[in-house]
């Protein structure tokens, strides 16, 4: 079937959700985030490109996901005011059902979906580890799976734990393999573009400046305390926010720790900005996994 408003989805395991794969449920989302990235005071030529978007796929007299099929990101790029970013964002939603950037800005993210995605851990267990541990984070497993926390949670006995710390070995050495060689590459932002970022979502944080959301994340109020910045660099787009992961509340930097996401034609990464406490650098904000050049970058200010 094909034509304006088709509608397909996969078939899915019993229990998940159908992955979405028609042009009107991914112009709805799309028209979603621009509606966030408005309320929060986004540039309105990023919120007008996502309803740009939006309207290409309603108009699309064939279904998204067969471009896709057929010619890849390059076909989908060639569509109307569809560039590499909402190419990406079809991608996402053909092959997942989900949009990352959309539950972001909804501050609605599974805070157990990382845990669930071990192998040899499902959602049950991954809320079980939660509940005894608190712990939300692939890293933050790790650590628990070689200080004795993990085996001390029900349904974990020696061989699981083993198989956990296996698996998370090599994961989360492909992650920071990956990490820093993006932090390396050649699209990556200078640390003096980061920091100036970092530096005016903490002032306009400060004044009361920013719009803010409910993270579902450590907020068991859903108070919406958390600020949100948008904002650009030249083709830069970026999306700035206090951390709120398990580590910043326990050590009291969740108003220190700025995770900062960029979008450009290279792809969405992120980075976190901090306050280093120690060394040549204690006082300063630095990039993390960048000290070197954030180093380089004060010895010039400073000269």
């Amino acid at each position: 079937m094909t034509g304006v408003g088709f509608v397909g989805v996969t078939q899915a395991s019993p229990g998940t959700e159908p992955r979405v794969v028609g042009n009107a449920e991914i112009a709805d989302r799309f028209d979603a985030v621009a509606d966030l990235l408005e309320a929060q005071r986004a540039n309105q030529f990023r919120v007008q490109a996502w309803r740009s978007g939006a309207a290409t796929l309603r108009r699309l007299g064939r279904p998204v996901a067969d471009v896709l099929r057929d010619e890849g990101l390059a076909g989908l790029e060639r569509l109307p005011a569809i560039g590499s970013s909402l190419a990406r964002a079809i991608r996402e939603l053909v092959e997942s059902g989900r949009l990352s950037t959309l539950t972001r800005l909804r501050g609605a993210a599974d805070q157990l979906a990382a845990l669930a995605s071990v192998a040899g851990i499902g959602h049950g267990l991954a809320q079980r580890i939660h509940d005894a541990l608190g712990i939300t984070t692939l890293e933050e497993l790790e650590l628990a799976a070689h200080d004795g926390r993990l085996a001390d949670v029900p349904g974990f006995g020696g061989k699981r734990v083993a198989g956990v710390r296996d698996v998370l070995a090599e994961r989360l050495r492909r992650r920071r393999q990956a990490s820093a060689s993006a932090v390396r590459g050649p699209a990556a932002p200078p640390v003096s573009e980061l920091l100036d970022v970092d530096h005016e979502y903490r002032t306009r944080a400060e004044m009361g400046e920013l719009p803010t959301i409910a993270r579902r994340r450590h907020n068991p109020g859903r108070l919406r305390w958390l600020p949100v910045l948008h904002a650009s660099r030249g083709s830069r787009h970026y999306t700035a926010l206090f951390s709120n992961t398990a580590n910043a509340h326990r050590l009291g930097r969740t108003t220190d720790w700025v995770v900062l996401y960029y979008d450009d034609h290279d792809g969405e990464r992120q980075c976190t900005v901090v306050t280093e406490t120690s060394g040549s650098l204690a006082g300063r904000r630095v990039v993390r996994g960048r000290e070197e050049e954030c180093r380089v970058h004060y010895a010039r200010t400073l000269a």
